[in-house]
C-alpha cells in the first residue's frame, strides 16, 4: 500500500475509534513500529492528528481531550519547557500555578527550589510539590473537577483574590494566530483570567500542540504575558506580534537549550 493511501485510512480509523495506536497500526497494515510512528508524525504536523504515547488522537475542537491523553501529549517537550521556565523563577518568591499538564511538569522542575510559595488550583501540583520540604502549598478552594483534578468557580476566583503574588504561571489549551490564549471551560478562564490580575509577572507555558487546535473561551492575549515558554518556533505572524508586546519568547526543546 502507498503512504498516501495508508494515511488516508489511518485517519479513517482514528475519527472511528478516536484514538489509534502504533502498535495496532503497524499489525493492522502489515508494516514496521518506524513506518507507522513516520506516517503518524506525518499526520501530527498536518494538524490531522494530535500525537500521544504510544499513539495518536483526534484534534480537539470544542472539547477537551481526556486528562490522561493530554498528560501523554508531547511530555518530552513540556518537560523542556518546565526546565526552562524553572530556571526563571528565583528562589524566595510566590507563584501560582493553575491547571494543566505543562503546568504539573513545571511543578517537577521546581523540586530544587527553595523557600518559595505556591499557590495552585491544581490538586496534581500540590501532590508533586508535596515532596519539596522548602515549598509552601497553599490549594485555593472550589468546585473539583474529577476528571483532572483542577478547582474552579466562584470560591476559586474569590479566594485568590485575597492574594497578591510574584509570578503567574498558566497554561492555555489553545493558541491562535492573533496571539490569544484559549479554553474550553469558561469556569476555568474566569480562574485564569483573575490569576493574571493578581500577579506581578506572568509567564505563559504552552508546547506546539496548542498551535493547532481550536478553544472556544478567550483568556486573554500575549500582550498580557511578559514571557511565553514552548517548544517549538512561533509563526512569523505570532512572533512579530510578540516582539512589539515586550513578550519575551523562549524556545527550548527536548534536545537542547533554550
Amino acid at each position: 500500500m502507498a503512504q498516501v493511501e495508508r494515511l488516508q485510512d489511518i485517519l479513517i480509523i482514528a475519527r472511528r475509534d478516536g484514538r489509534v495506536t502504533v502498535e495496532g497500526l503497524a499489525a493492522h497494515f502489515d508494516v514496521t513500529l518506524q513506518t507507522i510512528r513516520r506516517d503518524l508524525s506525518e499526520l501530527a504536523d498536518q494538524g490531522k492528528l494530535q500525537r500521544v504515547h504510544g499513539g495518536a488522537i483526534m484534534p480537539s475542537t470544542v472539547a477537551n481531550i481526556g486528562y490522561t491523553d493530554r498528560r501523554d501529549l508531547n511530555e518530552d517537550g513540556k518537560v523542556a519547557i518546565a526546565q526552562a521556565v524553572a530556571r526563571d523563577i528565583p528562589n524566595g518568591s510566590s507563584l501560582f500555578l493553575n491547571i494543566g499538564t505543562t503546568t504539573e511538569a513545571v511543578a517537577r522542575a521546581l523540586q530544587g527550589h527553595r523557600d518559595i510559595v505556591v499557590l495552585t488550583n491544581n490538586l496534581n501540583v500540590a501532590n508533586i510539590l508535596v515532596d519539596n520540604p522548602h515549598c509552601e502549598i497553599i490549594v485555593v478552594g472550589g468546585l473539583l473537577r474529577r476528571a483532572d483534578g483542577g478547582l474552579v468557580g466562584t470560591v476559586t476566583t474569590q479566594t485568590i483574590e485575597q492574594f497578591k503574588f510574584d509570578l503567574a504561571v498558566i497554561s492555555c489549551s489553545a493558541l491562535d494566530e492573533d496571539g490569544d490564549m484559549l479554553d474550553f471551560d469558561i469556569q476555568e478562564v474566569g480562574v485564569s483570567q483573575t490569576i493574571l490580575k493578581q500577579a506581578r509577572r506572568r509567564f505563559l507555558v504552552a508546547d506546539h500542540s496548542k498551535f493547532v487546535r481550536r478553544a472556544p473561551a478567550r483568556i486573554g492575549s500575549l500582550a498580557q504575558m511578559d514571557g511565553f515558554y514552548t517548544d517549538a518556533p512561533l509563526s512569523v505572524g505570532v512572533s512579530s506580534a510578540c516582539r512589539g508586546w515586550g513578550t519575551s519568547v523562549t524556545v527550548s526543546t527536548a534536545d537542547g537549550d533554550p
